[in-house]
């Protein structure tokens, strides 16, 4: 196991309260790959870095893939709903309510960019007594021949992404801008945590090696705030995947009659570089 470096000094650290943060995990092996292949999605709400507690999910509302093929300007609602499975997710010793899907490769077969939308309802969380909705977005390419990746879907809330999200070497930065209803956010703040234990897709848990050990607990998750254009940088200095998480940034601020923090999340992939 190896020691987490630190982030390059494109973050600003602030200080929280929480031990880690809540992430809603949507895992495939690779975000790049070279030819077609069966996608085989691990949908998860969890604690990224600390492997749990895993949360029990609602219904997914939305789960869609928008493509651009090349040298075509608009994009493609590819719907994907019909690929997903509630599971129970192992927990410790217990098990909670998950998804997985398995996109086949004819519905993902043309070269370029599939942004995947993944928007469960809203989570309620009793210790702050306040729903969680986590939009979440992960951009999969086939081919390598980049198309879409850099565009907005009219999401309520997203993260844009100024750097491919699927071809970073570690010891890079990636940068993105915060979007609420189309427009940049000031001053949001974001989390950014390092899956830290690799989903097992076959037996429905999460491995029971971590990747990596945290310094403190304080290290498990980095909290920064976007500048007043609403864009962020961050260094991804391991490889593997790191979740970008903008906390109540969308225009829905209640449910059920009570604080609902709407979230963006979106996931980066870093490759070793040697």
């Amino acid at each position: 196991m190896k020691l987490i470096k630190s982030l390059v000094p494109a973050v600003l650290v602030t200080a929280s309260s929480y031990a880690s943060a809540h992430f809603l995990v949507v895992h495939t092996p690779e975000m790049l790959v070279e030819r077609s292949t069966d996608f085989e999605m691990s949908i998860v709400f969890t604690h990224a870095f600390a492997g749990g507690p895993t949360m029990e999910m609602g219904e997914i509302e939305d789960f869609y893939a928008m493509q651009t093929k090349l040298g075509a300007d608009e994009m493609t609602r590819i719907e994907l709903s019909e690929y997903l499975t509630e599971v129970q997710w192992h927990a410790g010793d217990e098990t909670r309510t998950a998804y997985t899907a398995v996109i086949p490769r004819a519905t993902m077969r043309s070269l370029g960019d599939y942004q995947v939308v993944v928007n469960p309802e809203p989570y309620y969380e009793a210790e702050e007594d306040i729903y969680i909705q986590q939009i979440t977005k992960v951009i999969l390419n086939v081919g390598g021949a980049p198309t879409n990746w850099d565009q907005t879907l009219g999401l309520a809330t997203e993260i844009r992404p100024l750097n491919k999200p699927y071809a970073n070497w570690e010891d890079g930065v990636f940068r993105g801008i915060v979007l609420s209803s189309g427009e940049p956010v000031p001053f949001a703040e974001i989390e950014v945590e390092y899956l830290n234990y690799q989903p097992d897709f076959e037996n429905l848990r999460f491995d029971e090696d971590a990747e990596l050990e945290a310094p403190t607990p304080a290290h498990e998750y980095v909290s920064l705030r976007t500048d007043a254009n609403g864009t962020f940088s961050i260094g991804l200095p391991e490889e593997g995947w790191w979740g970008i998480a903008a906390l109540g940034v969308g225009p829905v601020t209640e449910h059920n009659g009570k604080e609902l923090s709407q979230d963006a999340v979106l996931w980066v992939q870093a490759k070793e570089s040697d």
